[in-house]
């Protein structure tokens, strides 16, 4: 049964932005109505990507429990709805990055054009393939760093293979845009996974160089001894 106030609401003619401001204010009905206004869209969205329906309905309700806790921080910098589509797509990627991490070998060819389609390896640099030289959990860490932007296209291209035209239609931008994100998205990863395999082997090379020295002092103890 719903109260007065929720039926005088659900009858008014609120602009969002108020609706926008009642909900963050804590108003229910108001939520509510954002719920009414955005659950199909959001719902379309969740479905694009995981294909599933049963995954996508629960998706949905999750991306509207995190929007009840996180509605505070829209500040109204851009329109709610691409703030909502951003907020959604976070959470999927989110998800899907914790079912599994990518092996992908950054020295991959990009698509941006003859004068830019060759290798990302730079010559005297190390090999960044990432099968057995970047363990699961500083890939993931590197991942996290990227830019918003670029995250979900890496994620979305390389890690959930979309084509270029399916990761335009999720996120609302041109082939072009995907593109040209993604590639900037692997010279970012592997700068990032550079300086970890450079911090390693400094770390390597520092323990190789105090190993001699504690065998040394043994070696000397035990002529005391004798």
């Amino acid at each position: 049964m719903r109260s007065h106030a929720e039926q005088e609401f659900q009858n008014s003619d609120i602009p969002e932005k108020d609706t926008i401001r009642l909900a963050q204010e804590g108003n229910a009905a108001a939520f509510e109505q954002l719920y009414r206004r955005y659950s199909r869209r959001v719902y379309s969205l969740c479905l694009r990507i995981v294909k599933n329906d049963s995954e996508a309905e629960d998706l949905t309700q999750e991306t509207f429990l995190l929007l009840f806790r996180k509605i505070h921080t829209f500040r109204g910098e851009s329109k709610f709805s691409t703030w909502l589509h951003r907020l959604t797509i976070n959470l999927v990627l989110m998800g899907l990055r914790k079912k599994r991490y990518p092996e992908v070998p950054l020295d991959v060819t990009v698509e941006l054009g003859e004068e830019d389609s060759g290798p990302l390896m730079e010559l005297g640099g190390p090999d960044l393939r990432l099968n057995g030289v970047i363990d699961h959990l500083n890939l993931s860490r590197a991942i996290e760093q990227l830019p918003d932007g670029y995250k979900e296209i890496f994620v979305l291209h390389d890690v959930e293979g979309y084509e270029h035209h399916e990761i335009a239609e999720i996120l609302g931008c041109s082939s072009g845009n995907s593109k040209s994100q993604l590639y900037k998205a692997r010279l970012r990863l592997r700068k990032l996974l550079q300086d970890v395999i450079r911090s390693r082997a400094r770390e390597e090379r520092e323990s190789a160089y105090r190993l001699p020295t504690s065998e040394n002092h043994e070696q000397r103890l035990e002529c005391v001894e004798a």
